[in-house]
């Protein structure tokens, strides 16, 4: 089974209408099909660019952080609408959402047939808790597709070898990975342990993150961001395990195809043989 995937690094910038971010989604989207994709990945937290519209009041403030759930219909009817046009599954990045007075940071996927499912982001930063007084989700969840098993990790969450675990041993070939990160510390924290998830698990990693800026947005001014296609580090695979990655916070996005065939095969009879020869008479496995 192969499966082509294509990733988005997000070019966040001030706009003035929910008009003008679905624009700018749909021609991310277009560009995808045009590649024939089966997945498109957006980032973590892109949907703060619709907090630059602000009130409308002429103040040039933005909104709020607990304001953005607001949008959550809309954000849903068009990632619903471009699935169903394009016959692809839309990964539609992380979008804030409120229940029950608290607030999520939930990743949504959107697949051809009009369903929505989601994975809320389960280990929260300091600064998300500090600054936006975020919630934790509390259950992973797997996903299946006509094109293989998959699962949705939010950023901090691959930093977890435990979590990025259990989804393999649910099933999972592939883990989305969409994320936010400010600065290059941040970033490479997400970027290396990418790689070694994919090397103690045996899968592939699809990483974006978002670039540009967000000047009246409160932690959303830095960004720094590309997208990858991380691939375990064996023979059968490029040297260093990286598929095909992005220029560095350019506006662009990037298309590779998976190959799950190759992902058996190392599991039988890599060079390495991690997920088969794991001593769990020695530590606990996740079942």
């Amino acid at each position: 089974m192969k499966l082509r995937v294509s990733a988005v690094q997000y070019h966040l910038h001030t706009i003035g209408s929910f008009q003008q971010f679905a624009a700018q989604v749909t021609s991310y989207v277009r560009t995808a099909e045009e590649f024939e994709s089966d997945f498109v990945l957006f980032p973590e937290l892109f949907t703060t660019q619709l907090m630059s519209i602000g009130r409308g009041d002429g103040s040039g403030e933005a909104l709020q952080i607990g304001e953005l759930p607001q949008y959550t219909r809309q954000y849903k009817e068009l990632f619903q609408g471009l699935a169903r046009e394009t016959g692809m599954h839309l990964i539609g990045g992380t979008h804030i959402i409120e229940e029950n007075g608290r607030l999520y940071n939930t990743a949504f996927l959107f697949y051809p047939d009009g369903r929505v499912a989601e994975q809320r982001k389960l280990h929260i930063t300091p600064w998300e808790v500090k600054g936006w007084n975020m919630a934790a989700g509390d259950a992973l969840q797997i996903f299946d597709t006509d094109k293989g098993r998959i699962a949705i990790l939010v950023c901090y969450d691959m930093e977890f070898p435990e979590i990025v675990r259990m989804a393999r041993a649910r099933g999972a070939d592939v883990i989305f990975c969409p994320s936010c990160t400010d600065d290059r510390h941040a970033f490479h924290r997400v970027r290396y342990t990418c790689h070694a998830r994919t090397i103690e698990n045996q899968i592939y990693v699809v990483a974006t993150g978002t670039v540009g800026s967000l000047p009246t947005v409160d932690f959303m001014r830095g960004n720094f961001g590309q997208a990858a296609i991380i691939t375990p580090n064996d023979v059968p695979f490029p040297p260093g395990g990286l598929m095909t990655a992005g220029e560095i916070n350019d506006d662009m996005i990037i298309t590779g195809d998976l190959d799950l065939a190759l992902l058996y095969e190392v599991r039988e009879k890599g060079s390495v043989t991690t997920w088969r020869d794991r001593r769990t008479d020695l530590y606990p496995d996740w079942k």
